[in-house]
């Protein structure tokens, strides 16, 4: 009876081990992607109180001044937008898709003046942090609204600009 080849024991116990290690890194993603989830639905919970209520939201908010229709506005701006992130993070939208929400509603006149409320926070974010690489490019799209607004003129009948 022949002794089994040890080395190829050896080698077919690595790659058994590499696999399984693949295997855990997977699942320690999924579970840590699963708590981001939860955490961002406890916020969403916390975020619909604060709506409906203007003395939750003066405790979660930090914008003051603000008349309560147009606090609650900015609140549920600010929760959108949580919300296409939390997407983009489950992989529900690839980079481009979440770009092009954010570029719509970019077009959203409560949306833009909650950015523009909101644009010292978004200066506080850790710079590689998944927000603030969003805010920069959100930053970019609401620029190029700014200069898509400038660029309207009017045409008149004979086709010459006034």
């Amino acid at each position: 009876m022949a002794a089994p080849d040890q080395e190829a024991c050896v080698q077919e116990l690595l790659h058994a081990a590499d696999r399984m290690a693949d295997g855990l890194a997977r699942v320690a993603e999924e579970m840590r992607l699963a708590n981001k989830i939860r955490v961002r639905e406890l916020f969403a919970e916390q975020m619909d109180r604060s709506i409906d209520d203007a003395v939750l939201a003066a405790a979660l908010s930090t914008l003051r001044d603000l008349p309560a229709p147009k606090h609650r506005q900015m609140l549920f701006a600010n929760k959108h937008y949580s919300l296409l992130l939390l997407a983009y993070e489950a992989r529900e939208l690839d980079r481009g898709e979440l770009l092009g929400h954010l570029k719509v509603l970019s077009r959203n006149a409560v949306f833009a003046e909650y950015w523009q409320l909101t644009s010292e926070h978004r200066k506080l974010l850790p710079w590689e942090s998944l927000e603030a690489r969003t805010g920069r490019a959100v930053d970019v799209i609401m620029d190029e609204r700014l200069d898509d607004l400038e660029e309207w003129w009017v045409v008149d009948s004979r086709g010459e600009s006034r």
